[in-house]
């Protein structure tokens, strides 16, 4: 075998002898000019695409708060695995401040800037203890110690003595309102009531807080309550089920801005209470498009605020003196946090399919727009990103269904593998941020639709409410009609289309494999809900009640059997991967074992991943590669068989 090898290769230098050069320069000039014209083309057809790994360790910032001077951001990142605290001075380096070992959760800077609060809970299961930390030097203090206790919704009064928030450490059940004296380290309860409540802003003189009470998740009031007497006062009486959010006082005290959907259309539209009559008025009773998270500057004096079009953000920002809007730049993506300096300027986290999340700065008076947060790229080259295209298709009854559509670079009008990507929430909406693994997927050959179907927030009070209780089925069949929309469309094809989604989106992918178990080769359920008796009967108590008003009472156990996939294993057909964290503390780990358990029982085709140290969701990063990596290896085996 070695004797034939050499001779082969003998006589390929053979060419190049002497005697036979003459005979085969012809063939040989051919050769060398189909190898200089092919070099570029084989070039572009072996791009190198770094692994789903890299593209998992693409960077971010977000949370960004800024001292009232302009001089110091504060914002969290996940540099060291997990989300921690970092500080960014005039130097443009960014300082670590938190050490913690599962991250924090949110973070409060006091109003001089030298304190923080931060929440951190431990493996993923929610239960946020509060530290007191130093921005100067990062030390880290415990203010609170009780795991048992979830705490929540710090807010600082103007002196920087106190901090407000909330937490359930009289029943483990309902949520009320604490003060803590960072001094005397005195406790007390300033607000007492049943269920769900939260701080939406402590008012410029320090005497009045404005506290959010949930009755469930689609109707809410806001109480003002008096530090000083500790009376309160519902300022939104109202009958029905509306929501009033963001709420911000003014200057004066006299007035609260906020969004509310109690008007006709049921929109989220940016309006303003007067205190002393309770009315609310709307700043624009004809906007078609919602308004979502409201920021004041610290002089209360500019209100800033996010118009959601089709779920892409616009930032707005009005001089509440002069009443005169303030120009702001064009951005195409998602703008998620903002919050002021008294400097004329705003910072926002913001991101777009081709940009990761990162921090920006609009100071207005000099008309100047600056990242001031510059994450990793891993080493990829962005400008091999793709933007989606907002399409829309209708649904069984004709309601359309707005989603947006990712097709590969490579893309040649044939079917290719396809994922059906479902939101969480399901009060969510799936928004054109960056999305990691979409990139990496579209660079593979894989196409994305990711719709908002009912139930979807951003469209309209009638269209959040139109999957709730016994109209939960309809959603899965706005899935169904997505899938059918893409076969129709000559996208992909039922043996390379696969459903994934996360919480909701999880549920939503084992109700369309069991409603419609034709249409799809694979799904991936991520810490969602098979079985809505035991989910209801085992997610917190105080957690309960919210879940009930959309998905249905415990006391109706038998319509939420009906919908419930876990009676319906038998008739999956796909290929089933199941991912879910041993702490979640909202989607016991309890359903994922359920479904394993009886789609292995029905002798189907199911694999999982199960976390011992997280909750709802992936949180570290070494566990979100561990995560996507199998994710990516079970589509590729069952969506590319050929």
């Amino acid at each position: 075998m070695q004797k034939k090898s050499n001779s082969k290769i003998l006589s390929l230098w053979g060419l190049f002898d002497k005697t036979e050069w003459i005979n085969n320069k012809v063939l040989i000039s051919v050769l060398l000019l189909v190898l200089f014209i092919a070099s570029p083309l084989y070039a572009q057809d072996t791009l190198y695409i770094p692994d789903i790994e890299t593209f998992m360790q693409i960077g971010y910032a977000s949370n960004p708060q800024i001292t009232k001077d302009g001089k110091i951001l504060f914002f969290e990142t996940g540099f060291t695995g997990v989300d921690q605290l970092y500080r960014l001075d005039s130097s443009g380096w960014p300082y670590q401040l938190t050490f913690l070992p599962d991250g924090i959760d949110f973070f409060s800077i006091s109003p001089d800037g030298k304190k923080a609060i931060v929440g951190a809970a431990k493996g993923g299961d929610e239960q946020a203890q509060l530290y007191l930390v130093d921005t100067e030097t990062g030390q880290t203090k415990a203010l609170t110690k009780k795991t048992e206790v979830r705490h929540g919704s710090p807010e600082w009064s103007p002196d920087n003595q106190k901090i407000y928030f909330y937490n359930n450490q009289t029943n483990l059940k309902d949520f009320h309102i604490f003060s803590l004296d960072l001094e005397t380290k005195k406790q007390e309860k300033i607000f007492e009531y049943h269920g769900w409540n939260s701080i939406a802003d402590v008012s410029f003189d320090g005497r009045y807080l404005l506290i959010y009470h949930y009755p469930s998740n689609i109707n809410n009031d806001i109480y003002l309550v008096d530090l000083t007497t500790l009376k309160s006062e519902n300022i939104t009486p109202h009958q029905g089920d509306y929501l009033f959010q963001y709420s911000r006082f003014s200057g004066d005290g006299k007035t609260v801005y906020l969004a509310s959907n109690m008007n006709e259309d049921g929109i989220m539209r940016l309006a303003q209470i007067d205190l002393d009559t309770k009315e609310l008025t709307f700043w624009d009773e004809e906007s078609n498009w919602e308004t979502e998270m409201l920021s004041i500057s610290p002089d209360r004096r500019y209100l800033a605020w996010i118009i959601n079009e089709e779920g892409y953000s616009e930032l707005k920002i009005s001089d509440l003196e002069s009443k005169i809007e303030i120009p702001t730049p064009d951005l195409k993506g998602r703008i998620f946090e903002i919050f002021f300096s008294d400097q004329s300027s705003i910072a926002f986290s913001f991101s777009s399919p081709t940009k990761t999340t990162d921090i920006w700065i609009w100071d207005w008076k000099k008309q100047e727009l600056r990242k001031v947060t510059h994450s990793v790229m891993a080493g990829i080259d962005p400008s091999l990103f793709a933007e989606p295209t907002l399409i829309k298709y209708k649904s069984f009854d004709g309601l359309e269904i707005p989603a947006f559509l990712y097709l590969p670079p490579s893309y040649q009008g044939k079917p290719i593998p396809f994922i059906l990507h479902i939101h969480g929430g399901p009060e969510s909406q799936y928004r054109p941020g960056f999305i990691r693994h979409f990139q990496y997927l579209l660079l593979n050959g894989y196409g994305v639709l990711a719709p908002n179907i009912r139930g979807s927030s951003g469209y309209g009070r009638e269209y959040t409410l139109m999957d709730n209780y016994k109209k939960r089925l309809d959603s899965i069949k706005d899935i169904a009609e997505g899938a059918r929309w893409l076969f129709e469309n000559v996208y992909t094809s039922k043996e390379q289309l696969a459903i994934k989604g996360a919480s909701y989106g999880g549920y939503a992918v084992m109700g369309a494999l069991t409603e419609h178990p034709d249409l799809f080769a694979a799904g991936i359920e991520e810490i969602g809900i098979v079985n809505f008796v035991t989910f209801l009967e085992n997610t917190k108590a105080y957690r309960r009640k919210l879940r009930e008003s959309e998905y249905g009472p415990l006391t109706d156990r038998e319509f939420l059997k009906s919908i419930s996939p876990i009676h319906k294993v038998d008739k999956i057909k796909a290929s089933l991967l199941v991912i879910h964290g041993e702490n979640d503390p909202r989607v016991p780990v309890g359903e994922a074992r359920q479904v394993i358990e009886a789609v292995r029982a029905q002798g189907g085709e199911v694999d999982s991943l199960i976390f011992p140290d997280e909750g709802h969701g992936i949180a570290k990063l070494s566990n979100r590669l561990v995560s996507y990596r199998k994710m990516v290896d079970f589509l590729d085996k069952n969506l590319k068989k050929d």
